[in-house]
């Protein structure tokens, strides 16, 4: 009943859906030298739009009558199963995983895409035979959901159809925030006062404002070179800490001597090897950041694994464990050694 709704012309009306896609999906849609897409939106009659930026997700806008994205959603659904299918002619696996969709959906409308007591949600599963998820969350600093589905293309199809009859029958209240995914936060590397961003294996010489920012942190940050000690930071005590004169307590920024290109050929990914810190107690709260943003913003800015050690009893220091290459390692201690620097001496994040 609902679908002869939508294709009798009732509801066919223009609706804007929009999805979000990992970079490799994304590849697929458009294709070589963007024939996909091209055919995409020539055999639809839907526009497709694909959002711009160096981002690991990206927004895929299709708008057009409600026909024309059926058809645009039917042509994404059979291209990722041909996906599917030609990667498990390489693999071992047996069981074929499902097409997954996830589209962006104001929250607003999420209420009745779920229905009361989940009633609605139930029925568009059990009568598509697809997987359909809400996301409890918002997306980061939006007012939107995504919207996971997943099955085979043609339950996807008839799902998607009927996400658009909810959409179209309760419209999202007040303003929307659309959710714009973040460029991919590359490591960083600073050589000869230049800052580089490690792209596949190149070493890109990074904007001016990133290598001011180090020269700028190079000049107020008391940095000593690998090896050397110093004492505890400037205009700070840190107690029987400084008596032990350790290396590690004042970070000190190791050389790094990454090369300011890394030639195409060579292998850019040296083995990986471990790195451990000692950091006062009362310092790994800045570290840590609010809800661990902060060490979770040094993991993705340096590619490193970083472990915190738990707090044992009776002891005023904490272990710090970094794991990745030395590039990796490096970059992490900076971006530690940063936000210590900005605690202790009232500078400011840097």
């Amino acid at each position: 009943e609902m679908e002869s709704k939508v294709s009798e012309g009732g509801l066919n009306v223009t609706l804007t859906i929009r999805l979000l896609m990992h970079g490799k999906e994304v590849g697929s849609i458009i294709g070589k030298k963007g024939e996909t897409v091209k055919k995409m939106r020539e055999e639809s009659g839907a526009r497709i739009n694909i959002s711009e930026g160096n981002c690991p997700e990206r927004i895929v806008t299709i708008t057009g009558p409600t026909d024309a994205i059926f058809k645009a959603f039917a042509m994404i659904a059979y291209k990722f199963e041909e996906d599917i299918t030609n990667s498990m002619s390489n693999s071992t696996a047996t069981s074929k995983p499902p097409v997954t969709l996830r589209l962006v959906v104001p929250a607003s409308q999420c209420g009745s895409l779920i229905g009361k007591g989940g009633s609605k949600i139930k029925e568009i599963r059990e009568s598509t035979g697809a997987q359909v998820q809400v996301a409890g969350d918002m997306l980061p600093n939006s007012t939107e959901r995504a919207v996971t589905i997943s099955g085979t293309p043609d339950a996807i199809i008839q799902c998607v159809k009927q996400i658009c009859v909810v959409m179209l029958e309760s419209p999202p209240k007040g303003a929307t925030i659309p959710y714009r995914p973040k460029p991919a936060s590359t490591p960083v590397i600073f050589a000869g006062g230049q800052a580089y961003t490690i792209q596949g294996q190149y070493a890109i010489p990074h904007p001016d404002q990133l290598t001011k920012l180090h020269q700028l942190a190079m000049q107020q940050t008391p940095f000593t070179p690998l090896g050397q000690t110093t004492p505890a930071f400037p205009g700070r005590s840190l107690g029987s800490v400084t008596g032990k004169q350790r290396s590690s307590i004042t970070l000190p920024l190791p050389a790094l001597t990454m090369f300011p290109c890394i030639c195409p050929g060579l292998d850019a990914s040296p083995p990986a090897s471990t790195h451990e810190l000692t950091i006062p107690n009362d310092l790994i709260g800045c570290i840590i950041g609010r809800q661990g943003t902060k060490i979770n913003e040094i993991r993705q800015m340096s590619g490193a694994q970083i472990k915190i050690a738990n707090a044992t009893e009776g002891s005023s220091e904490r272990q710090i464990t970094i794991t990745g290459t030395p590039a990796n390692i490096s970059l992490a201690q900076y971006l530690i050694n940063a936000r210590l620097t900005s605690e202790v001496t009232g500078m400011g994040a840097l």
